[in-house]
């Protein structure tokens, strides 16, 4: 089955090269101009992966970022900008993106990325589905996360995070380790700091006192440790 490609992309010139671009590759590529087209046409299509620009009319791509995962859609985001700021890389990760590219970029690098980021979601599914530990739930195949049945509001990208981690249970997972097993090896565009931030944003969503982490144990100056009970 052919996969879908949305294009969120308000430069009508780069627009066009990356329809152009991954539909001779032959995928199904939609296309938006603007954020609040591209929030619509990815709650409507639900696509295999969204690239999304960071700087739109109507609404920014972070923003459209933010409702789309909120909606519940865990299709891969890979985030386009201008920008160069770690602070903004760090902050569309947070938000549920799953990758970041810095304009302008070559069409060989993005191409390389969004083939990453296809093959990471199928290498996802194909391994461990259900797991639990304390009153945590966890499902990866349709990305749902409880605790105490209630809704935890993990993102695709924080349960890929910890579903590696729990792979390596009661081992140390060096942060270098999470840059090249979950944003790959050939990524520059996030560092430790990236990793740091997404551990604490999921320590807030799973531990009963984030300062005081029962599952998720920091190993100083090199990693973290999943314990399960």
């Amino acid at each position: 089955m052919e996969k879908t490609i949305l294009v969120v992309e308000d430069d009508a010139g780069i627009r066009t090269i990356l329809q152009d671009t991954f539909s001779s590759q032959g995928y199904q590529v939609a296309a938006a101009e603007n954020g609040a087209q591209g929030l619509e046409l990815a709650l409507e299509l639900k696509p295999d992966l969204i690239i999304l620009d960071v700087m739109l009319p109507l609404m920014d791509g972070f923003e459209v970022c933010k409702r789309v995962r909120k909606e519940g859609v865990t299709s891969p985001i890979l985030m386009l900008t201008v920008k160069d700021e770690e602070v903004d890389k760090v902050l569309g990760l947070e938000l549920g993106a799953d990758d970041y590219v810095t304009k302008p970029f070559s069409l060989k690098e993005l191409t390389a990325r969004v083939k990453a980021l296809l093959r990471r979601v199928e290498d996802y599914h194909d391994e461990m589905t259900v797991y639990r530990f304390g009153s945590v739930e966890l499902d990866f195949n349709t990305y749902e996360s409880r605790k105490d049945g209630k809704d935890l509001g993990l993102t695709p990208l924080e349960l890929r995070i910890l579903k590696f981690m729990i792979t390596q249970k009661g081992k140390v997972v060096t942060r270098d380790e999470f840059l090249d097993t979950i944003w790959g090896v050939d990524n520059l565009s996030v560092s430790h700091r990236t990793v740091d931030s997404h551990i604490a944003h999921i320590r807030r969503k799973i531990e009963e006192d984030a300062s005081k982490p029962r599952h998720i144990l920091s190993v100083h100056s090199i990693g973290y440790r999943f314990v399960g009970d």
